[in-house]
This record gives structure tokens, sequence and C-alpha cells, in this order.
């Protein structure tokens, strides 16, 4: 993904796909749907960046778009969903990427209101462009609050898609250090996948004829 309009647009589409069957799996546990409709979000992300690259990036309603859900959707959405998918022990913890996530977000939509935010097709990826002051403050929040929270979940399989997410920005940090947001959303649509699995394995068992769980 972020090589090409093509690309977004295919794997786009397939992981909101991957998203939609998530978020079925997910009915029956409701705590569970905003992490399970992750994948959904992140699949649209990438359509919208092939709308990005079809536009050639600039300052359009494509690039707004892209940048609201990358900036200050994601860093309060993912604390807030694993808040609510988290067991009760591990809540307190979690309250700190949360509370990074509020002060990230509010950060980036002032930012987004009162800047212009600009895009710029370089090779085989898009760069973003909003001249934020004290950048380095909001990336640590931001960090603290997605991947921070993933990290303290104290589950398995969301240590693990924290981790995995964890190396995609780290990647895309050294290869590709101005195009850096396109590329770490990318990685973390393509990561997302395993969210789909980790919501299969926490379904709850269907009732039997009895009214017990079946096999």
């Amino acid at each position: 993904m972020c090589w090409s309009a093509t690309a977004d647009l295919v794997a786009g589409a397939a992981i909101a796909a991957v998203g939609a069957a998530s978020v079925s799996l997910a009915a029956r546990r409701p705590h569970d749907l905003p992490l399970a409709a992750l994948p959904l979000l992140l699949g649209i992300h990438q359509i919208i960046e092939a709308a990005v690259w079809h536009n050639d990036g600039g300052t359009g309603p494509a690039t707004l778009a892209w940048s609201v859900i990358a900036l200050p959707l994601l860093a309060l959405w993912v604390p807030v969903a694993v808040l609510c998918a988290a067991s009760p022990s591990a809540r307190r913890r979690l309250l700190v990427p949360l509370a990074a996530g509020v002060a990230t977000a509010t950060a980036l939509t002032h930012a987004l209101a009162t800047r212009t935010v600009t895009a710029e097709i370089r090779g085989h990826t898009v760069g973003y462009s909003l001249g934020l002051p004290q950048a380095e403050l909001v990336v640590i929040g931001y960090l603290m609050a997605t991947i921070g929270s993933l990290l303290l979940s104290g589950d398995r399989g969301l240590v693990l898609f924290g981790v995995l997410v964890a190396i995609g920005a780290a990647v895309s940090f050294v290869l590709w250090r101005q195009e850096y947001i396109s590329t770490w959303c990318a990685f973390a649509a393509l990561f997302s996948v395993l969210l789909a699995l980790w919501v299969g394995r926490r379904r709850p068992p269907v009732p039997g004829p009895s009214g017990r769980p079946g096999p």
C-alpha cells in the first residue's frame, strides 16, 4: 500500500471487507466493537488515500479527510477501543494512554482547524505536511496513545498487534522519514487484519439446543 492509487484502492477494499467481517463477529460482544471496527476504518482510510493519489496530492477534501482519520481520530479511537475491550484489571493503567490520546487529538484537531494540510506525491509514497509546532511532543503523545494502549492492554493478541505496529512505525521512520505518517498507517492497516482473528477467538460460544454452549 502507499505505492500507487491502485495499490491503496485494492488493499483498502480488501482490508475494509475484513473489517466488515470483524464487526459481524463482534456483534455479540459490544465492548469489542470499537476494536473490531478498526480494520474497517483503516481500509476506508486507504481507499481515501487512493483519491489523494488521483488528485496528485494537494489540499483538497480527500487530503483533509485522510488527515482527520490519521491524526486526531486514530489518536483517540485506539485507546478508547482498547479500554472498552480490556479486562477490569487493566483499565486503570490504560487511563494513561487514554489521557495522551485526548490531549493529542485535541492538539491535532486544533491544528487541522487552523492550518492547511497538504499532500505531496513523492515517488511511491505520499507525504503529508501540517507544519505542527512542537511536532516531537505530538508524535510522542500519538504513539503513547495508540501503540502504548495496545502494549498495556494485558491481552496477548493486542500486545502482539502493538509490537507489530511499533515495528512498522520504526521501519517507516527509518526508510521513509518524510512520508512517515502515510507508510505507518499502511502498516497499521495491514496488521489490523490480526484484529479480525483476535475478534474471532473472543466470540462467546453459541448456545446449543439445551441452552448450554455448543461444541
